[in-house]
């Protein structure tokens, strides 16, 4: 297939990650029986490994609770760019935050990548680690003076930058900035070597275990499971999941929105030059390389939305193949893959402690896709919290903070557009005639004078659920590209028979029977 062919023949019916599809993770039991631990982490992905690998390492005793299987997460189904080149981002912060809090933003994403690159040593072949350099571009003339102020910035901030007229890429830009001695890594190799260390000092790690949005904070933190009604006794609990665990009254779900973005690997027909990219325009556009099975693939990112309110989330993939077909040419995509990613008022992450008074409870969230540099910068601000040391990025990064520019706008703007979302689902009057469906075909039907989901699977079984979401009522949409049930409100996913595939929900859908 070239970029003259039929590109849209070249997908994999189902998405799969290059990162799970090249790994093989460790399993583990589901908490079965009541059990203490100096520190409790809710979430087995990149952040909550981490952290509690850093805490192990100070002779803590560590648990980690995963609903699902660990790293299957946005961990499992990122580009994994290791860059403190986070898209067009210091001009911004230096305007809301300061330009000492840029500066910080940098070094500690920096002192991140150093941390990962340490923690590879001499494994970099088996981790995939490798240097490149980072480039963000544009090819519209209009955007070009956000560029050039981003350099400036740069410049002011002594951040490492060089300005291109042309990049190694035939693509015709406008302008770019390269920021050079960045990395790129497998991260599920790199996370099963860090997972093996954390069980070698001593770490337990629990799969299928949710725990109950509530939590009992008057003495010892107490968690409880949403299945056998397990506790959890421990000093301190940090929640390293998307959504956090536990509110607090800290009303994270009006703090944050989810989108979700694209993937697919592609053997390429021309040789990939090196180097990672990312454009500023719209739609965006990622790409860095990957080796698979001795050859280059070209894994190819972007297509950004809010979760729920894409188009056909099967043409998003198509997008992506169009575009790398007409670059590099595309003999073959092994691999697609979709995830999401929580984004907060101001841009900058939420990591400390939950609320302003809660000095048991942290959070790490909102990481804007950046996870792979984040992840490692909120785990050592989130043990230092745990072990009551000062820690010189904490302050920037408090989930407390509120800047009234431009947080107070996005708060508004963000909620009512959920409160947009909740009234449009439960007055929306379209509805298909299930009947009507053909195998692997999903949409929103009428149930016994309700709405409801139905899927007809291959052996042609009709799947149907109610569509409130378990989380605070909104109404879900059908994801085709995923077959998956999006909620656009907090971003909660459910399979086709309404089983939790990604939180804030913990319960899953209602089950209805087609024959009633």
């Amino acid at each position: 297939m070239n970029e003259s062919g039929n590109l849209m023949q070249g997908l994999p019916q189902y998405p799969e990650s290059l990162w799970r599809a090249t790994s093989e993770l460790p399993s583990f039991d589901r908490l079965a029986e009541d059990i203490q631990a100096d520190v409790a982490v809710v979430g087995g992905g990149i952040t909550g490994i981490t952290t509690a690998y850093l805490l192990a390492k100070e002779g803590m005793d560590v648990v980690v609770l995963e609903a699902g299987k660990i790293l299957n997460g946005a961990t499992g189904f990122t580009t994994a760019k290791v860059t403190a080149q986070h898209g067009l981002i210091y001009h911004e912060f230096e305007k809301h935050f300061g330009a000492e809090n840029a500066r910080k933003y940098y070094e500690g994403n920096r002192e991140a990548i150093e941390f990962i690159r340490d923690m590879v040593g001499e494994e970099e072949q088996e981790c995939g680690l490798k240097l490149e350099d980072a480039y963000i571009y544009t090819e519209d003339e209009r955007s070009l003076s956000k560029l050039e102020d981003e350099l400036k910035t740069y410049e002011k901030l002594s951040i490492p930058g060089e300005w291109m007229d042309k990049l190694p890429l035939p693509i015709p830009i406008q302008g770019a900035i390269k920021m050079p001695g960045q990395y790129q890594f497998h991260p599920l190799q790199y996370m099963k070597r860090l997972t093996e260390r954390f069980l070698k000092l001593g770490g337990r790690i629990y799969e299928y275990t949710t725990i109950d949005e509530q939590a009992d904070t008057s003495g010892p933190v107490i968690l409880q499971t949403t299945r056998g009604n397990h506790k959890i006794t421990c000093n301190f609990a940090v929640s390293a999941s998307h959504f956090p665990f536990y509110d607090g009254k800290g009303m994270y779900f009006a703090r944050l929105h989810v989108e979700r973005s694209y993937a697919i690997a592609v053997k390429p027909e021309t040789a990939y030059p090196g180097g990672m990219y990312l454009s500023i325009d719209q739609p965006v556009r990622s790409l860095r390389s990957a080796s698979y099975q001795g050859e280059d693939l070209v894994i190819v990112g972007g297509e950004n939305h809010k979760t729920g309110k894409g188009i056909s989330t099967y043409k998003h993939y198509e997008n992506l193949e169009l575009f790398a077909g007409k670059l590099l040419g595309a003999k073959e995509i092994p691999y697609r893959w979709s995830t999401q990613d929580l984004v907060t008022l101001d841009q900058l992450p939420y990591i400390g402690s939950l609320t302003p008074n809660e000095d048991k409870i942290f959070v790490a969230t909102g990481f804007r896709k950046w996870g792979m540099t984040t992840s490692a910068l909120a785990a050592h601000i989130l043990a230092d919290k745990v072990l009551q040391r000062k820690n010189r990025y904490a302050q920037l990064f408090s989930p407390s903070r509120f800047k009234v520019d431009p947080s107070l706008k996005t708060l508004v703007v963000q909620n009512a557009g959920v409160v947009k979302d909740f009234i449009a689902g439960k007055v929306d009057l379209k509805h298909t005639d299930p009947s009507k469906l053909g195998p692997g075909e999903a949409a929103i039907v009428r149930h016994n004078g309700q709405r409801a989901g139905a899927f007809k699977d291959e052996a042609g079984n009709l799947h149907m659920v109610d569509t409130t979401c378990t989380h605070m009522g909104c109404e879900v949409e059908w994801n085709e590209g995923e077959r998956s049930w999006d909620c656009p409100c907090h971003g909660s996913r459910y399979t086709f028979d309404g089983e939790v595939l990604e939180g804030p929900a913990i319960e899953p859908l209602k089950k209805l029977n087609p024959d009633d």
